[in-house]
């Protein structure tokens, strides 16, 4: 790859009066963004515009001035505001053509549903003179390339379970031309640390120059640093310089990262125990169901999770785990004593190898001086043994539950590390 290799000027110009406003997020234009950095290319330009027919045709007029390459997102649907392929074309002064195909591709689609095409869609056969039909295969809106020398038109739709399919299969392989340096990237999800304590272990290490980049994120119950590698010569001189880097942080994080590929926290747990066929079973309290949604949004969790019980009140605490009233009387329903007993009763009745329990005070409301909102304990029990923390969360009702599925989550990973089970290929 030559160093001195021509910068291409791209921009993403996302379009939809919907974007707009408060309700929805444009999403599409981070995931082309992430592509072409692959590619070793920046995105000079963003723009969101609306259905607005002379706000379309003054943002694409605009982006023709000054990008190399402009890639649309939305707004070749089959409805009357949808006036994107309409825009490009008077901008750039070509007919729309008709294409029989395109119809009957998509009257086919209708068929195979047992439904009759509406008319409206028939807007849908109309390219721009010249250019390419990007054939869309999980939608109606077929999507186009047009090539003027200097100058590079994409337009895509906007739902992304037509844009990413479009863009992996017949745009990408396509932009290669483009290419002026290779990125790597990698993933490191850290749980039990604050931001501030991996800033003091790994302050020392961050890269001196742009081609190796490190980013520390913060999140509710968990920490993310991303690593970003370029390099000119290859992908793999960009992976090697990436895996020093991570090799290092690694040594000085230890067991603390719980994921180098990307995976949620239950992910990695659930690969954990169904290589080493261990089950869990799992009592709630104040997190009101969602350990065990975590849980089992993992495909294949059925060959671990045996159950969960959502024991909110006290009664059910007793009737459903036997435990005895005097227990939760005596220390109250958010202690100590309550999580350990709710931990080992869901093992016990459902015959796990581990049982987690959670139980505190998610707020707003309800908390006291001595029991403050926030306050939450997290137990977990195996045979011969148990394991109970107290925590102190910080945030809303939405945040403390999350935190505490995560901490006890991280309590049985962190267990089944120390017991050197056999790990899952990463």
């Amino acid at each position: 790859m030559k160093e001195n290799k021509k910068e291409v000027k791209i921009e993403i110009m996302a379009v939809g009066t919907e974007l707009l406003t408060p309700y929805f997020q444009d999403s599409n234009s981070l995931y082309l963004t992430e592509r072409l950095n692959d590619l070793g290319n920046d995105v000079s330009f963003k723009t969101i515009v609306g259905d607005d027919w002379d706000d379309l045709v003054l943002a694409f007029r605009e982006a023709l001035s000054r990008a190399d390459l402009i890639i649309t997102i939305g707004g070749i649907g089959p409805t009357q505001d949808d006036r994107t392929r309409e825009a490009v074309a008077s901008v750039l002064q070509r007919k729309l053509i008709f294409k029989q195909e395109i119809l009957n591709k998509i009257k086919e689609r209708f068929n195979r549903r047992g439904l009759s095409m509406p008319s409206v869609n028939k807007k849908q056969s109309y390219i721009i003179d010249g250019a390419e039909i990007l054939e869309n295969k999980n939608g109606t809106a077929p999507g186009l390339w047009l090539d003027m020398g200097s100058k590079t038109v994409i337009l895509l739709p906007g739902p992304p379970q037509e844009i990413k399919p479009m863009f992996e299969m017949q745009v990408w392989p396509r932009l290669k031309k483009f290419q002026t340096g290779f990125t790597s990237r990698k993933e490191l999800k850290i749980a039990g640390l604050t931001e501030s304590e991996i800033e003091t272990l790994i302050s020392d290490i961050y890269p001196k120059t742009p081609p190796l980049k490190l980013t520390t994120l913060a999140y509710p119950g968990q920490i993310e640093i991303h690593l970003t590698s370029y390099s000119t010569e290859s992908q793999n001189h960009a992976e090697r310089k990436m895996h020093r880097l991570e090799k290092i942080i690694l040594m000085r994080l230890k067991d603390k990262v719980f994921s180098v590929t990307g995976e949620e926290l239950e992910e990695v747990i659930g690969k954990l125990l169904n290589i080493n066929k261990k089950t869990l079973a799992v009592a709630e309290s104040c997190t009101g169901g969602l350990l065990s949604n975590r849980i089992t949004n993992v495909a294949g969790s059925s060959n671990y999770f045996l159950q969960g019980v959502i024991v909110y009140s006290n009664e059910a605490k007793t009737q459903l785990l036997g435990i005895p009233p005097s227990i939760i009387e005596i220390n109250g329903a958010v202690s100590s004593e309550v999580a350990r007993a709710m931990s080992l009763g869901i093992r016990e009745r459902s015959h796990a190898d581990y049982g987690l329990a959670i139980t505190g005070i998610a707020g707003p409301s309800g908390g006291t001086q001595d029991k403050p909102v926030g306050l939450v304990y997290t137990a977990l029990a195996w045979e011969g043994g148990d394991e109970v923390v107290k925590n102190q969360f910080l945030g809303n009702r939405d945040t403390i539950k999350f935190q505490s599925s995560q901490k006890v989550l991280d309590m049985l990973r962190k267990h089944l590390v120390k017991l050197k089970l056999k790990a899952p290929m990463s």
